[in-house]
């Protein structure tokens, strides 16, 4: 073994260690047998294990390394939900919408109808497949696996199957290149390069340096890390291809704009799968983002809102008469004040709400209730820990105007109160409506009609902005998400 290489905790597990003909010196090779009933691997801890048994079907020895690895605390690769990945159209359907470019780019040149590649540990021999390789990769976390590809009537070229490749069927040619590969993925993984001292937990931040509209601006950031490192959690910062190494973390942050049919759903159900601690957790994601279940749940649980219809093709008629104008309509997907308008007049209406639905069969309109701010009432854990008043844009209906000429005129002012000091109405009130999506962190959106609070709407991904959101708590609006982690992830190692 190299000397200037370090020790790494991977082990190689296998059917039978003496059919194994990958010869890699630097990492052991233990039978399943052994892995599965010593006791010398069960009292292990930080063990990464590469499952390379083979098979991975439903209670064959291969989904149970992978199993007992999580159940043991490891690291197991390919995890049970990648196993369970490899057998869902679905989720392979999901997963591959992000990949249409890069498959294009990769197969742009190839004139056949059907294409096969071959992946061994991140990589193929055919150095032109390089990028299409990692991204695969990522998204299917597994040593060895062979990705399907056809060519559709309009040209394009759509990825339709996905599936593990077992030892026995690596042609002989290839065998050189694999312990190649294989050598280059334990040495030089980044759990290996990037984590430099020990920590007591480490915390994937998930950020989008393109998201127009980020729920924290750099310097918030710079302040969860800094929070994180006092209480001894170690906060990395990744982005979209990072989905393969999530199994590497104790916790997921998820600090870039949510959504059901995006890639942040994706880790945050790829997580929470690694039973990780999860912020933003899927099934509130699932819950909030979607105004029309949204509306329905508040009014089941006679959380007071605005009037409230559910539009669609069949109710036009109907809806000006039972919401009067001026009323509000919203995409049940909108955030950000994106996706909303203010319709005033019957054309207008009709006109508006044609268009909308034409991307989505489900609208909500609401009637209009002018207030100078909203509130927002920060909720971790069930408990209320920041308030805000948020003061419409200028000479604008909304806290954010995204046709303003100038930066300045977007957005209106701040500023934080002391909860002490908000009217205990609307404190209880926010309290129950984020009760009804779970016990993470959000932010709830009110109006004061009349003395009286009004939820608007519940953000699983609110904004906490340095200057912001932080101008009255400072350094403790960080430290209360980061203690919410910490006690996350120490109950996750206590089981």
């Amino acid at each position: 073994m190299d000397p200037s290489v370090k020790p790494t905790t991977w082990v190689i597990v296998v059917d039978n260690p003496k059919r194994w003909h990958f010869a890699i010196p630097e990492v052991p090779v233990i039978s399943a047998r052994n892995y599965l009933t010593m006791a010398e691997y069960a009292e292990r801890r930080k063990l990464r294990v590469m499952n390379l048994c083979r098979s991975y079907a439903y209670q064959d020895t291969g989904y149970y390394v992978s199993l007992l690895a999580e159940a043991r605390g490891h690291r197991p690769v390919p995890s049970v939900a990648t196993i369970q990945d490899f057998k869902a159209p679905t989720v392979l359907r999901a997963m591959s919408s992000d990949l249409v470019p890069v498959i294009r780019h990769a197969l742009r040149t190839l004139q056949s109808s059907s294409f096969t590649l071959s992946i061994y540990f991140g990589r193929n021999m055919a150095q032109r497949y390089e990028v299409l390789c990692r991204k695969l990769s990522s998204l299917f976390p597994a040593p060895l696996i062979r990705a399907h590809f056809h060519r559709e009537d309009d040209g394009d070229w759509y990825l339709s199957n996905i599936s593990p490749i077992a030892m026995k069927d690596i042609p002989e040619s290839h065998r050189d290149f694999v312990v190649e590969a294989a050598r280059d993925y334990f040495l030089r993984r980044p759990s290996a390069t990037k984590r430099r001292e020990p920590s007591r937990f480490d915390l994937a931040m998930l950020v989008d340096t393109q998201d127009k509209t980020p729920p924290s601006n750099e310097t918030a950031l710079r302040r969860f890390e800094k929070a994180g490192e006092k209480m001894g959690i170690r906060v990395t910062r990744i982005d979209r291809d990072d989905y393969g190494d999530i199994a590497e973390y104790d916790g997921l942050f998820i600090r870039t704009t949510t959504s059901v049919e995006h890639y942040t759903y994706r880790f945050a159900r790829k997580a929470e799968a690694e039973q990780m601690a999860v912020i933003d957790d899927s099934l509130s994601i699932l819950r909030c983002t979607n105004k029309v279940y949204l509306q329905e749940v508040l009014a089941r649980h006679h959380i007071p809102g605005p009037k409230t219809l559910i539009v669609h093709k069949d109710n036009l008629e109907k809806v000006v008469e039972q919401i009067g104008l001026p009323m509000i309509l919203k995409q049940p997907d909108s955030s950000f004040s994106l996706g909303v308008v203010k319709v005033r007049t019957p054309d207008e209406f009709m006109e508006k709400t044609r268009a909308l639905l034409e991307g989505s069969d489900l609208l909500i309109a609401q009637e209009f209730m002018p207030t100078d701010f909203d509130w927002r009432i920060g909720v971790i854990d069930g408990e209320v820990f920041y308030a805000c008043r948020y003061w419409m844009a200028r000479d604008h209906w909304q806290i954010y105007n995204h046709g303003a000429k100038s930066k300045t005129e977007t957005g209106g002012n701040v500023d934080c109160v002391p909860l002490d000091q908000v009217p205990p109405e609307v404190i209880q009130c926010a309290a129950r409506a984020a009760a009804l999506m779970g016990k993470s962190l959000y932010g709830v959106d009110l109006k004061e009609v009349n003395g009286r609070p009004i939820v608007i709407e519940v953000n699983d991904n609110p904004s906490i902005d340095a200057g912001i959101e932080d101008q009255l708590l400072q350094e403790i609006i960080y430290d209360r998400v980061m203690t919410s982690f910490l006690r996350r992830m120490e109950k996750r190692r206590r089981l």
